[in-house]
């Protein structure tokens, strides 16, 4: 599978714009202040062909900011690549290369493997190149504080120089993009994370067509509900989420929804915290439509919203703050 697999992946280098001067000013009397010489950014990760007119996807801030981008295949050949597009919501961007027809992965085969199921990461740890390790998948879902990825943990082992590389199952199918670890140390301590397959699938396409990453949005401020608000409600147990806040003339105002509701469901499906809310919002599109389960003075009600499109993050924060 590796052998059949490897070829599709590639490694990264960006060199980006120069850092400006550093000005060093020594804690000593009678010393002159020192300008330590810009010097210009590199990095390195992983990447994969997701097709094979020469399409490699990778991570965002692998990229970003880089002013040149070279992609070494398997077989040491190098090629410079222009940057098509990057969604830095979910930390993905796409790469382009010619020179020929090029082994890739295919998204639309995505694996599923169970917890515990085995799984191969291939990239380019600490700029040593194409490096495979095994591992197996620890949990689904897990929280990074991003309100647009559920991540995949996985205990291969991926270091610096991994981030934007694949992972597969035993099948050769993609499970998920390599992009973080949990260490205290720096290194790989068993603990990684990747990007579910579809969702890369997702972006990619989008950024491929030169289309807007556009997310569903629905008008509410929303936060978790401590054990203490979950007595104060009336509620069992402190699941869901809290409406802090409604925006005025949005989908979830229109709709009825108001600050002090706790919403339990979205689309029949438990909400286990606002970041859960959020996700299922951001997952579809404007126009689409959500039913929403919330609690409102000792009543479980249900309606329906029609979301819009999210703002930009920048002006999201204005408007709530």
């Amino acid at each position: 599978m590796i052998e059949r697999v490897a070829p599709a992946v590639v490694s990264i280098y960006a060199e980006g714009a120069p850092s400006p001067p550093i000005l060093v000013v020594p804690d000593l009397p009678f010393f002159q202040p020192e300008f330590i010489p810009p010097t210009r950014r590199m990095s390195s990760g992983s990447g994969f062909f997701i097709s094979a007119d020469g399409y490699v996807l990778t991570n965002h801030h692998v990229v970003e900011g880089a002013e040149r981008v070279e992609v070494v295949l398997h077989n040491e050949r190098r090629l410079k690549a222009r940057l098509i597009g990057s969604d830095p919501a979910t930390d993905l961007a796409v790469l382009k290369v010619s020179g020929g027809r090029f082994s890739y992965v295919d998204l639309q085969r995505a694996g599923a493997p169970k917890v515990g199921d085995w799984v191969i990461a291939i990239g380019n740890p600490f700029g040593l190149g194409a490096t495979a390790t095994a591992g197996i998948v620890s949990a689904y879902g897990r929280d990074l504080g991003s309100a647009f990825v559920d991540y995949v943990q996985i205990d291969a082992p991926i270091n610096r120089g991994n981030s934007g590389g694949p992972s597969f199952d035993t099948q050769g199918r993609l499970v998920g993009v390599n992009t973080a670890i949990l260490s205290p140390s720096g290194g790989n301590v068993g603990i990684g994370f990747a990007i579910p397959a579809e969702t890369a699938r997702s972006v990619s396409g989008r950024l491929i067509a030169r289309r807007p990453i556009e997310r569903g949005y629905m008008g509410a401020a929303l936060q978790d509900i401590s054990a203490d608000a979950a007595a104060a409600l009336g509620l069992p147990e402190a699941r869901g989420a809290l409406v802090a806040s409604v925006t005025p003339g949005g989908p979830a105002a229109v709709a009825g929804l108001k600050p002090g509701d706790a919403i339990l469901k979205v689309d029949g499906r438990d909400a286990e915290n606002a970041e859960a809310v959020t996700r299922a919002v951001t997952r579809k599109r404007p126009g689409d439509t959500i039913t929403l389960e919330f609690f409102r003075r000792g009543r479980r009600l249900n309606l329906e919203l029609i979301l819009v499109a999210r703002p930009p993050e920048d002006l999201l924060q204005r408007l709530t703050e």
